[in-house]
């Protein structure tokens, strides 16, 4: 993924999210106004959620009265960052941007130092991050049908890559496998860069990616795409069916991105804090940009997002279990 160009492009759509904010009423201010807010964010710079937060800094900043400073900590899957998180005071002054690694890591790793629900103040869920199923064009298939059915006539010898056991990419291969009865090789990689290059290359014949990664490989017909992981096309792959149109109709699986808090935050934060990500969310420039990089907005409000967090939980545990990953 060029995550220069996804921190770019969703900054000047924010930007336009900013101007809103000087439209928010004083309702919308929190305690300790115009004090920093510290947004961490639990993985590398550069990484797609990374770049989600700095773009929302400006006017997420605008709309309540707090200068955003956003944190990296990254490491053991997100779990350092997030530790510092749930310890945080709950004056309002410390969110995190975080991701799908929240409710997968307590299946991967023996120690998580929180609960991952009970932890921390769900705020809103900012956006998914669709998947597409690419295979190498050596692969004789050429829609998802024909890829089970070679799969099925050939179990164990066909492989997917991912981006390391426990990751989405690799999750998201093992509910192929458990929606279809297929038998397929894992082959993690350290990262998602080295999956690609391969997938590219022939090393390893398959594999989810997110679609921003891999969009100009399959534009330049490198990779061939079979499907969108997610229940709807994605407007960045039009043209590509999910999964579930493709002959696996329970299929569903995305990556998201989610504004949290330490537990315990007032209502009044939370409910602001809230409606200023909805507000600037609903710039059509900003929907334009996520769409542009495979992002996909979402609505998901901290009324609904405890149930979220919750069904999202078990699903990934079940699937964590299932491919018998885990990591000290």
């Amino acid at each position: 993924m060029n995550h220069a160009s996804i921190t770019q492009r969703l900054a000047a759509a924010f930007g336009v999210a900013a101007l809103l904010g000087a439209s928010f009423t004083a309702g919308a201010q929190t305690a300790h106004a115009d004090r920093p807010l510290r947004m961490i964010v639990p993985l590398a710079a550069g990484s797609t959620v990374d770049a989600v937060a700095r773009a929302l800094g400006p006017g997420f900043g605008r709309a309540t009265g707090h200068p955003v400073v956003v944190e990296n900590i990254g490491g053991a899957g997100g779990i350092p960052g997030t530790s510092q998180l749930v310890k945080a005071a709950k004056d309002g002054l410390t969110l995190g941007m975080i991701s799908s690694n929240h409710v997968i890591n307590p299946g991967i790793y023996k120690t998580v130092p929180y609960d991952s629900l009970k932890d921390i103040t769900p705020i809103a869920v900012i956006a998914t991050v669709p998947l597409v199923l690419v295979v190498h064009p050596s692969v004789p298939a050429k829609d998802v049908k024909e890829l089970i059915a070679l799969a099925k006539a050939r179990p164990g010898t066909l492989n997917y890559g991912s981006a390391g056991n426990g990751s989405t990419l690799h999750l998201a291969s093992e509910l192929l496998v458990s929606e279809t009865g297929i038998e397929i090789k894992h082959v993690p990689y350290r990262g998602t860069g080295p999956l690609v290059t391969d997938l590219v290359g022939g090393q390893v014949q398959m594999g989810f990616v997110s679609i921003s990664q891999v969009a100009s490989h399959i534009k330049a017909g490198t990779l061939r795409a079979l499907g969108v992981s997610t229940t709807s096309r994605s407007a960045a792959l039009p043209d590509v069916p999910t999964l579930a149109e493709a002959g696996v109709p329970k299929y569903s699986f995305d990556a998201w991105i989610a504004l949290v808090g330490p537990a315990g935050l007032p209502k009044a934060t939370i409910d602001s804090y809230a409606a200023a990500v909805k507000t600037a969310m609903a710039a059509s420039e900003l929907q334009s940009a996520l769409a542009g990089q495979g992002l996909t907005p979402m609505s998901i409000g901290p009324d609904a997002a405890p149930a979220f967090f919750q069904a999202e939980l078990a699903k990934h545990q079940k699937l964590v279990k299932q491919s018998g990953a885990t990591l000290d």
